[in-house]
């Protein structure tokens, strides 16, 4: 079986749009002036209306505006297969006020609801805002996601943006993604050479080092008859902050609004005034209710978050952008630098929902008349019939995955939820690390887990042909998929300190990253207060004594952070590192050594942070 591993512009020239291939040239449509005073083209396409004919040939003339559907979604992260618990479910608002949830999900369902939405609909294109693949499930993650790849062409996908997880394996595989090719050490599947994405990976912000040059294409322009949209994709400037430093050697991630507004200004020189740009940045919503209305009082009075910052300041020319990267779902207006209401949308995550966006173009100036732009988020539920291409591709993958991803490692006697200030997944990986670092160096005091490395919990009556409480390697795979190391390095008491102060201050001040500790380590998280001051000094105790600042202690940490990222710069400064193996090893080691079907391992109770409020 294949291994596990993680986290110049390559591309193929503008394939043809599916919806015109095999169909004549695009019509270029000529009109005569009429000698009553109607002194140019473009007056008489206007006073003409819908369904006038040109004397000459007996054909309709085009009317002068023209609906363009634009279908998006965004962080698919290979989740092919209807996602479990929590991560398979949306949150619905009712008319009373209530809300209900509503199970979705699953690239079986997500390809049946595109393909029902586009009937009726010629001028169509799909869109996605990154993350398509990354952090993926076994079916996907085990064959460095040729998988989604395959998925994503099936769906017809037009286009889509980097996200910071297509740089998980660095930009080498992420060009392989692109252009096909058999991975470098797993050799091909099914010998079969991969193909490669049929549509384009956008990544305008990001340049090679040496070059200084976009290391894919900036933008890419859909064309249907003589309409013309112009795409432009971007990912957050701060990749690197959440990316392993393996996987952006070699790149330099600029400015998302500097990057975008330099491009648009490229298309418009070409001719291309209708613009969307595809941004993996978001932001997080008044209400977790999909269908929430973001813009009850105001434009972008419902939504906060970097993405606001961003949309107020990206050029006028750009009449709609399509988000992602926060998982949140939303259909706003935020005003653009005019002070022009603009349409900001993204999708959840893991394929449970779609984006239906209408842009009326203007055939008379070539723009989209953004007063008529309507948008809405749709749920892809499970009661439609499932798309039974997708279903042979999945069984496909799984008859490969199969013999791996179906061993037992574990057992649990209930949920282990990824949720919460405190989520007991994220405890229970960093007991296992604890475990495995002692086992390296018996000195080993305490282990820290980031909670952006947990992709998922664990659920008790999980849906295949295993038991009750029984944890598949598939399922470990679905919430460790990154394949870090274990790292052992050693920081003073002052430092650890100062780890936990990072915590919810400088970077993370805003958007605190809370840690999760191993049952050993224990302290107050005091929300009253701000910045740094939230970690409560004195209640700093490893096995309840006080944390000494001169002492010196061995800490466990996954490779990703001990290189500093998620804005822990402290963890880049430990001394006497060790490198470990594999860390869902070392979360299979656990679970198999501390539990059995007789006495399955109970969830964390996630007491070790004392939050105050």
């Amino acid at each position: 079986m294949p291994a596990i591993s993680q986290s110049d512009q390559a591309n193929r020239s503008d394939r043809p749009n599916r919806s015109d291939a095999g169909r004549s040239r695009r019509r270029t449509y000529r009109l005569v002036a009429a000698a009553a005073g109607l002194a140019t083209v473009g007056a008489l396409a206007a006073a003409l209306p819908a369904g006038a004919h040109d004397n000459r040939h007996g054909k309709p003339l085009p009317s002068r505006y023209q609906d363009v559907q634009l279908l998006s979604f965004n962080d698919l992260h290979g989740n092919l297969e209807p996602p479990s618990g929590s991560s398979g479910r949306v949150t619905e608002l009712q008319a009373d006020g209530t809300t209900k949830t509503i199970d979705a999900g699953g690239v079986e369902y997500l390809a049946t609801h595109l393909r029902e939405a586009r009937k009726g609909n010629p001028y169509s294109v799909t869109a996605a805002g990154g993350d398509m693949v990354g952090a993926s499930p076994l079916i996907s993650g085990l064959f460095h996601d040729e998988p989604t790849i395959e998925a994503l062409n099936k769906l017809d996908l037009d286009v889509t943006s980097v996200g910071n997880h297509e740089f998980d394996e660095g930009a080498k595989e992420l060009a392989r993604l692109q252009n096909g090719g058999c991975h470098p050490t797993a050799g091909c599947y099914n010998d079969e050479e991969f193909e490669g994405a049929d549509f384009p990976y956008l990544a305008a912000n990001v340049l090679d080092e040496k070059t200084g040059r976009p290391i894919l294409k900036p933008y890419w322009v859909w064309k249907k008859k003589d309409v013309k949209v112009g795409f432009i994709g971007v990912t957050l400037e701060d990749t690197p902050g959440v990316v392993s430093a393996e996987g952006v050697k070699g790149l330099k991630f600029k400015d998302e609004v500097e990057t975008i507004n330099k491009y648009a200004k490229v298309l418009q020189k070409q001719g291309v005034k209708s613009i969307v740009a595809l941004i993996h940045e978001g932001g997080q919503p008044a209400s977790g209710s999909y269908n929430y209305n973001c813009d009850s009082s105001g434009a972008g009075d419902g939504i906060s978050g970097p993405i606001v910052d961003i949309a107020k300041n990206i050029s006028p020319s750009v009449d709609a952008l399509v988000t992602g990267h926060t998982h949140a779902a939303y259909v706003c207006t935020i005003p653009d630098p005019s002070g022009k209401p603009r349409m900001v949308t993204s999708a959840a995550s893991f394929g449970r929902l779609y984006t239906d966006t209408t842009l009326t173009y203007d055939r008379f100036t070539g723009d989209i008349a953004r007063t008529a732009v309507k948008s809405a988020n749709h749920v892809v539920t499970r009661t439609v019939a499932k798309a039974p291409d997708m279903t042979q591709l999945i069984s496909r993958w799984n008859t490969l995955a199969a013999p791996i991803g179906n061993r037992a490692i574990g057992w649990i006697s209930a949920d282990v939820p990824s949720t919460g200030t405190e989520s007991p997944m994220g405890d229970l990986i960093a007991d296992a690390q604890l475990a495995y670092g002692k086992k390296l160096d018996p000195e080993t005091d305490l282990a820290l887990m980031n909670p952006g490395g947990v992709r998922a919990g664990l659920t008790y009556a999980a849906k295949g042909t295993e038991g009750d409480g029984v944890v598949t390697y598939a399922e470990g795979f679905t919430v460790q998929p990154f394949s870090n190391t274990v790292n052992l390095q050693d920081f003073t008491g002052a430092q650890l300190v100062k780890v936990l102060q990072e915590q919810v201050s400088g970077s993370n001040a805003a958007s605190p990253k809370i840690l999760l500790p191993s049952a050993n380590l224990t302290y107050t998280l005091d929300l009253t207060k701000t910045g740094a001051d939230r970690i409560v000094v004195g209640s700093v105790k490893l096995n309840g004594t006080a944390v000494d600042p001169a002492a010196t202690y061995r800490v466990a940490t996954n490779s990703f952070l001990a290189g500093g990222g998620d804005g822990f710069t402290t963890l880049g400064q430990g001394t006497n590192d060790l490198v470990g193996g594999d860390d869902l090893a070392a979360l299979v080691e656990y679970l198999t050594a501390n539990s059995s079907a007789g006495s399955p391992i109970a969830p964390p109770a996630a007491n070790r942070i004392t939050v105050v409020q």
